[in-house]
């Protein structure tokens, strides 16, 4: 599809999610948030599931982790105009709980018909409930984050980067350097080819970081 199309369709698309009732996450909701920016971005970020801000106002990342957001984004040039960023989740949780299994199943459809329209290049999972379900594996975001991975997602081979939640960072301040520095690895995994870097299962062990047992939020 050229842009117009594209946009066309990723438009059609919102407004048929717009009335899912897939799980019972529609019956409290304000709104589906569907996501928000370019349909033709390269890189696509993916987060967990809306808060209530997102929930009010039906645009993700609108509260203070998606101030942080905005700001990693402007230290490597790029705006929200330049990029799409989703969720795992369209509706957001009762008090901002986890995802559970079977809501995320259910909504999983709408994030693969999502990338299938967009098409980016580069798809940046923020936390462990993206990581996970677009990685298909176990391994949390503490082992894996900074750390791109070839995907096949759909029909569509892509670059997985896990990243930390930014609201990881505003729980512990330390973790800003650590989303500043994979941020800043960005430009250049946008300028390679898909067929570069190693599968998933072909990341060395070593690589691989302990995961503390200690750690239970997703956004870590």
């Amino acid at each position: 599809m050229d842009t117009v199309e594209r946009a066309a369709a990723l438009r059609q698309y919102a407004e048929e999610t717009s009335m899912c009732t897939r799980c019972a996450l529609a019956n409290g909701r304000t709104q589906v948030v569907f996501g928000s920016g370019s349909p033709d971005a390269e890189l696509m970020f993916v987060g967990e599931a809306p808060g209530f801000h997102e929930d009010q106002q039906g645009v993700p990342f609108v509260g203070q982790a998606g101030k942080l957001l905005d700001e990693l984004l402007g230290g490597i040039g790029l705006t929200r105009a330049d990029v799409f960023v989703a969720n795992v989740l369209k509706c957001r949780p009762p008090g901002n709980r986890d995802p559970q299994p079977e809501e995320i199943a259910s909504c999983e459809p709408h994030l693969f018909r999502q990338i299938e329209l967009i098409q980016p290049q580069l798809v940046a999972t923020l936390g462990n409930f993206a990581t996970k379900l677009l990685s298909g594996k176990p391994a949390g975001i503490t082992r894996v984050h900074g750390y791109e991975q070839e995907v096949t997602l759909g029909a569509r081979t892509v670059l997985l980067y896990p990243l930390y939640h930014p609201a990881a960072a505003l729980y512990t301040p330390s973790m800003l350097k650590v989303l500043e520095e994979d941020f800043a690895r960005i430009p250049a995994l946008l300028d390679r080819s898909v067929e570069e870097p190693a599968a998933a299962d072909e990341i060395p062990a070593a690589v691989l970081r302990p995961e503390p047992e200690s750690v239970q939020l997703g956004l870590f």
